[in-house]
């Protein structure tokens, strides 16, 4: 994965819609840090990037890399940022790198709660477009057993001052999360619930990634324990069938293209969702080809 950044610390990811952006690790880690399942930011240790440095990896950009037209705001949850120091970014963008058109970044519910409608708009017209926001699951008793912050309700809440502020969305949800075997439905419930709040919030663009169980974050250590048991490839199928039936966008993208996954989808709902629930239903038959396990990845 190529990183077009400057002064970057530590492991630091991006969307793959982001590959083409500048990378300005506004915070360093993520606020909360406590999802079970999360090994992006553990061990690193949550902070605000200097603004000095930040400046200086503007210019760094401005002189090496005139081609930019996009810049993606990072590490986990850059809206997390005091509101002065936020617009003082943006405006030192608009400044710095004039040929920028479009600026993005990663926010969660506890960031979006803490900013008013007033701020969202602000931000809004200061340039920032688009918000990476994790939903993972619809259902709360998912969201609970893996410590994420927030309820269904408070994240459609939040997404939806997002919306009205003129902030775009891209929503990620994970399949897999209830794990396989637990108790009565939880997979189907995971699975139904989060189609259902993903047509709720109604994003520009939704993404369904696969759980994968890594090293060093306390799902691993339950998985070891055997207090959770991973998903097979048929039971991701099956999450994705009952998600993408309970999803309709008004006009909105439907990726479950990430690198995790064992079936690559790109869809345009809700024109191209009956094609994709057929795609899924050949998949689970055996009759359509499966990413290998080793070409997925987190």
């Amino acid at each position: 994965m190529t990183l077009m950044g400057f002064d970057l610390e530590g492991q630091v990811i991006r969307p793959p819609a982001e590959a083409e952006s500048l990378l300005l690790q506004a915070t360093l880690g993520c606020s909360h840090n406590r999802c079970d399942f999360c090994p992006a930011y553990k061990g690193k240790r949550f902070g605000f990037k200097d603004a000095d440095r930040l400046r200086q990896a503007m210019d760094h950009a401005a002189r090496h890399m005139p081609f930019l037209r996009r810049v993606f705001l990072c590490d986990g949850d850059a809206l997390i940022l005091p509101q002065p120091r936020l617009e003082s970014l943006l405006e030192d963008i608009r400044t710095r790198l004039p040929q920028v058109t479009r600026v993005n970044a990663y926010a969660n519910a506890k960031a979006l709660a803490r900013k008013s409608d007033a701020e969202l708009r602000r931000l809004r017209e200061l340039g920032l477009s688009t918000i990476y926001l994790g939903l993972e699951s619809g259902c709360d008793a998912v969201l609970a057993d893996m410590h994420k912050w927030g309820d269904a309700a408070e994240h459609l809440r939040q997404a939806a001052r997002a919306r009205q502020a003129g902030l775009k969305l891209s929503v990620t949800v994970l399949l897999g999360l209830a794990g396989r075997g637990g108790a009565g439905d939880a997979a189907e419930t995971h699975a139904r619930e989060t189609g259902r709040a993903l047509s709720r919030m109604d994003p520009e663009q939704a993404a369904a990634l696969a759980l994968m169980v890594a090293p060093r974050t306390p799902l691993y250590h339950r998985t070891q324990r055997g207090l959770f048991t991973p998903q097979d490839d048929h039971g991701l199928l099956q999450e994705l069938l009952w998600l993408l039936e309970e999803t309709n966008l008004t006009s909105g993208l439907f990726f479950s293209n990430h690198a995790s996954n064992p079936l690559r989808l790109r869809l345009r709902l809700p024109r191209e969702k009956n094609a994709g629930l057929e795609a899924v239903r050949q998949a689970l038959a055996g009759d359509a080809p499966l990413v290998p396990q080793e070409y997925r990845r987190l």
